[in-house]
């Protein structure tokens, strides 16, 4: 069960600040608290810029998609969403716990983000011991599972410690005997590494190194060094946007994916990963394996969110996104209320156990009914487990072909059993 502890009053204060936030305007005006006026107001600290960018689109504009999807069919609680309070995590802590303030001062009842677990973390005490919820569409560290968040945070992306096995087994299936992992020294990367190196020795694979990095160092060729030195048949670099300076190091080094088998996970899928690894020859990456929770499996979300922001060339974690705002509306409107200390009791309840339905209108119209529901996501099944996480994930086995592009080889559900 999750943990649930008296929550510090000294985070209480954010949601009720005088403030005039955004407006760049001298003065000040006061701010609902969350959950006084029966309409469900959100914001979101996702990465406008920083490592982490290219995920902001794909996130921002599904969040955006899932609000005029539910505007669209009545709105929560008979009012439509208003327009969402923004704020840039950035991939810089401060920044990102600026930003939250900033979001809280505007009397938000739930906060979308952040994208990057380091960042959520650097958050999640401002946000859940305010008494707001908190959802994320891409935290994939373990720690989330059992962190003490009052019961107010919940996430739609799988925890790695179900991406790690499938990660375990496409390079186990490629007859790699000789392993080596490197990963950014946080979170994300710890509990990633752990899980992979876990499921690849239980396959009686031989690690060969298992070694973190700082994220923040101008110059990894002490990593690369040390695959070298492993003298692997395969590395694993678990990573963000980093990852191509370690990328291009190893290339060099005669351990490309020609030489060796390379992988990687969710923060290296990127359609710009060829060009930032080798402008002048993206068929350098060529044969790169990785996984990541499957971001274009339901065509039907792709098709209307190509629709709705026509630009978008990602779409990582996408729907993922959309589908902590739909869960969110379900749970106030299941709630009868915006107030977050009433609506998150209902999160795990709705996605589990009950009729089944994938929309919110569909959602909305069986609660109407009195009826339970079971929501299936865009991003499939959710079926939340008791700490508000899903208890099962479509994860995706992704390569990058002779001219750097990226595909998609198959999907695989894991549940953790």
């Amino acid at each position: 069960m999750r943990k649930s502890v008296q929550r510090s009053t000294m985070f209480l204060g954010a949601a009720a600040l005088v403030m005039t936030a955004f407006s760049g305007n001298a003065g000040a005006s006061a701010v609902a608290a969350p959950g006084d006026d029966d309409e469900l107001r959100l914001g979101y600290v996702l990465p406008e810029t920083g490592q982490l960018a290219f995920l902001g689109p794909p996130m921002i504009e599904s969040l955006k998609y899932a609000v005029k999807t539910i505007n669209d069919n009545g709105g929560v609680l008979g009012k439509p969403i208003p327009a969402v309070v923004s704020g840039d995590e950035a991939g810089q802590e401060a920044v990102a716990a600026q930003s939250a303030d900033r979001v809280l001062a505007r009397g938000v009842d739930a906060i979308i983000g952040a994208a990057a677990s380091g960042m959520s973390l650097a958050i999640i005490d401002r946000v859940t011991g305010a008494g707001v919820a908190q959802c994320s569409g891409s935290n994939t560290a373990p720690t989330f599972t059992d962190y003490d968040d009052g019961g107010y945070y919940f996430r739609t992306a799988p925890s790695d410690a179900l991406q790690g096995p499938v990660l375990a087994k496409v390079v186990q299936e490629d007859g790699k005997k000789r392993v080596a992992l490197v990963a950014r020294a946080d979170d994300y990367g710890r509990g990633l590494l752990e899980s992979t190196k876990k499921a690849l020795e239980d396959k009686g694979v031989d690690v060969v190194l298992a070694d973190t990095y700082d994220a923040k160092a101008t110059n990894f060729d002490q990593v690369v060094q040390k695959v070298r030195n492993a003298k692997p048949d395969a590395a694993v670099v678990i990573s963000f946007e980093e990852g191509a300076q370690i990328l291009q190091g190893l290339i060099e080094a005669g351990l490309g994916p020609k030489q060796i088998g390379i992988y990687g996970a969710d923060g290296l899928h990127s359609a710009e990963l060829a060009t930032l690894v080798a402008p002048g020859d993206p068929s350098r990456i060529a044969g790169m394996k990785g996984t990541a929770p499957a971001s274009a499996t339901n065509e039907k979300f792709v098709k209307e969110l190509k629709a709705f922001a026509p630009k978008l060339t990602e779409l990582q974690f996408a729907p993922q996104t959309f589908d902590c705002v739909t869960v969110l509306a379900l749970a106030a409107e299941k709630a009868k209320s915006d107030d977050p200390e009433k609506f998150t009791k209902e999160i795990v309840g709705i996605t589990r156990d009950g009729e089944k339905c994938d929309s919110f209108a569909a959602c909305k119209k069986l609660l109407a009914e009195g009826k339970d529901i079971d929501y299936d996501g865009v991003s499939g099944p959710l079926d939340f487990t008791e700490q508000g996480e899903p208890g099962q994930a479509t994860i995706e086995v992704y390569t990058y072909d002779q001219n750097g592009k990226l595909q998609t080889v198959r999907t695989e559900v894991a549940t953790g059993e």
